[in-house]
């Protein structure tokens, strides 16, 4: 903001990304019909700029363009400029990106588009200097060339913004004919082998995403399978990527992506959503293997959100910022002088040889702390230190490096809770405590889920989607829906609280009757009591969040398991045969749906334990249960007296469990058939083994 600038109309919404352009001279407007009415009466072509509070080329388009009086006197003269929040209207968002990918082949943010004042789209783009450079087009010569073809040449304008709205739509509703089997999973297990990175893990080449679906697919393909090179892409994968610059060695928690392949520089942001999915795969990974350095991944992942992104009153934040002061990762990077200032020569000569801090530095003449270089074991050896010794000595540097920059300036926070992002979290620490047993990720996460249901829930039951501020906002999406359940159904196996199983299943329906394609099958991106836009389509493609549909169609498999609902089990399966067509021709493109589908295809267990929760042996029955890779058991807890009776009415699976004698109880039943009940512990862990 200059001193005595005014601010324009953004200045009243919550949105930060929409906030930070409050200042700019443009007339911006937000999303809605005030804008579309206005381009109609002054028959103005409409400006569209898409983007996020934490997104580094929005801040720089912002900086050379939209805060530049020239670019501002265009606009503001020949157009309706409308800014748009992609995690508050990922609807607007998903539409009008489809549109960029069909008419340049590649999409991004900041996302520019150009089109009628009937939301019709004319031309599309990503980030555009204010003048050209680097072969790139800039906004002085688009803007005024387009503003001329609306005015002189309308009729060809209006021709291929129709042309382009006829073609997205069959690119958003065409349903692939297919069929989806056992063979799916070993088809996407190979295309993962053809793509895999076998010198640094990931598969493809820069930038890296992490996409923990994928490790967590090939997981459960490994189980399924014993096949070796499956397991070997996840551990291979996921030891990278902490070792790499994309994790941050000193506060914890992981950046979106790497910018290239080695995993060493990250894009410096770092989003909930990332966190979440990743912790659920490292502890699915320590689950699998056993090998407590994924655990410890997952706990500092887990430090870091309940340190920085949790809201007082439970809720989770939505992102950090890549940038500080103007400058990309400035608040993450080191020069060597300043670790020896911090620490004292000794320590801090031994933490800038391990994490590779050099004069010459691995990004812009800074250094990104990392691993990739040395292996702790060895490097141990090499100093003549036990690994304990080097381990304890390499934490307190951690922490006096992690408390002195803290005195830095802090990239900016986007402070949102988003409903989605926080279903995924919820998730994830409902998935902690049943793993680590850790009570703070399972009070995390009831927490976090009765934020959500207190301020993000209209009184007719409605979910939304946006709270920031004291204000709750936007009709909830599909994947709000379908990340909040599977929050909810994990936080009900981590708890046993039934009130948490009640709300998925009430949301789960509320889902169906507000997305499901009665016609098709599948599930809209947006409810039929929401914004209608131009074409209504359904998200399949897992890209760094696995699509809403594919997560759906797990949350029909287990609460139709959870609940015996037969209904569940048929709209599950006519989910997975609507997108068989998709998934078959691309299913590394489908993680999710393959999970989906190997839950559908493996054989089912469910243990029932019946029994006082306060008892040693029922809490060591459940721990047991716990133990190990499960990915497709289902764990149950039934007390005594009228909270057992309310769970037999609710769930008739458990109807006839009993506490044999007044001690706990555990059934084992797989494949609808159930083995004798135990009182026995030894007897109870046996019947557990593979």
């Amino acid at each position: 903001m200059k001193e005595g600038q005014k601010p324009n109309r953004l200045i009243n919404e919550k949105s930060p990304y929409l906030l930070q352009h409050a200042y700019n001279p443009i007339d911006w407007f937000s999303w809605g019909e005030e804008a579309f009415e206005k381009a109609k009466r002054e028959d103005k072509p409409i400006f569209l700029s898409i983007g996020y509070s934490t997104c580094h080329w929005c801040h720089v388009m912002a900086h050379e363009s939209f805060e530049d009086e020239e670019v501002a006197a265009i606009l503001n003269e020949h157009y309706i400029s409308i800014k748009v929040d992609r995690e508050e209207r990922p609807d607007v968002d998903h539409l009008y990106m489809t549109v960029c990918q069909a008419m340049t082949g590649q999409g991004g943010w900041p996302l520019t588009i150009i089109m009628t004042p009937d939301k019709k789209p004319f031309f599309a783009g990503t980030y555009y200097p204010k003048n050209r450079r680097y072969g790139r087009h800039g906004l002085m010569n688009i803007l005024p060339q387009l503003a001329g073809k609306w005015k002189e040449d309308r009729e060809r304008v209006v021709e291929t913004s129709d042309q382009i709205v006829s073609d997205v739509e069959q690119r958003m509703l065409s349903n692939l004919k297919g069929e989806v089997s056992e063979q799916t999973l070993n088809q996407a297990c190979a295309q993962f082998e053809e793509v895999f990175d076998p010198s640094f893990g990931g598969f493809g080449d820069a930038p890296k995403f992490p996409t923990s679906h994928n490790l967590s697919f090939l997981m459960r393909y490994y189980h399924r399978t014993g096949k070796e090179s499956a397991l070997q892409m996840v551990v291979k994968t996921l030891d990278a990527m902490q070792q790499g610059g994309v994790y941050d060695h000193i506060g914890f928690g992981f950046a979106r992506y790497s910018v290239d392949e080695k995993w060493l520089v990250p894009h410096f942001e770092k989003m909930l959503y990332d966190n979440a999915l990743l912790a659920w795969t490292y502890l699915e990974a320590f689950q699998l293997t056993g090998k407590t350095k994924y655990s410890r991944t997952a706990e500092e992942i887990f430090t870091y959100v309940l340190r920085d992104m949790t809201d007082p009153e439970g809720g989770f934040y939505s992102a950090e910022d890549a940038d500080s002061e103007g400058q990309e990762g400035k608040f993450y990077v080191w020069k060597p002088e300043e670790i020896l200032k911090v620490l004292g020569d000794e320590e801090g000569e031994l933490y800038c040889d391990l994490y590779d801090i050099t004069e010459e530095g691995n990004f812009e003449a800074h250094s990104i702390p990392n691993l990739i270089l040395h292996d702790m074991e060895k490097y141990a050896r090499l100093k003549g230190l036990s690994l304990d010794e080097l381990t304890q000595t390499i934490e307190r540097c951690r922490q006096t490096l992690f408390t002195y920059r803290e005195q830095r300036v802090h990239p900016g926070k986007d402070d949102k809770v988003l409903t989605s992002w926080n279903g995924l979290m919820i998730m994830a620490m409902a998935k902690g405590y049943k793993v680590l047993e850790r009570p703070q990720y399972l009070e995390a996460a009831a927490r976090a889920a009765r934020f959500i249901i207190s301020k993000l829930r209209r009184r007719d039951g409605r979910l939304l989607a946006r709270y920031r501020d004291g204000e709750s906002a936007f009709a909830a999406y599909l994947d709000d829906y379908a990340f909040m359940v599977w929050g909810l159904i994990e936080l009900y196996e981590a708890s046993f609280e039934l009130e948490f199983l009640k709300l998925a299943v009430e949301l789960n329906e509320q889902m169906i009757e507000l997305f499901w394609d009665e016609e098709h099958g599948g599930l809209f991106f947006y409810g039929s009591d929401s914004e209608q836009l131009f074409s209504r389509n359904k998200e399949i493609y897992d890209g760094a969040l696995p699509s809403g549909n594919a997560v759906a169609a797990m949350n029909f498999l287990k609460l139709s398991k959870l609940t015996y609902n037969a209904r569940l089990s048929q709209i599950a399966e006519r989910q997975l045969q609507v997108f068989a067509g998709s998934i078959e021709r691309y299913p590394t493109g489908h993680s999710m749906f393959l999970i989906a589908l190997d839950y559908a295809y493996s054989p089912s267990s469910e243990i029932v334990i019946a029994g006082d929760p306060q008892s040693n042996t029922t809490a060591e029955m459940i721990a047991a249960a716990r133990e190990g890779f499960r990915p497709h058991t289902l764990v149950f807890l039934v007390p005594s007296g009228e909270e057992g009776e309310k769970i037999r009415e609710f769930l008739p699976l458990v109807q006839d469990k009993q506490a044999i004698g007044g001690r706990p109880t555990a059934y084992v039943c797989e494949n609808f058939a159930c083995y004798s009940p135990t009182t026995d512990l030894d007897e109870f862990k046996e019947a557990l083994l593979p």
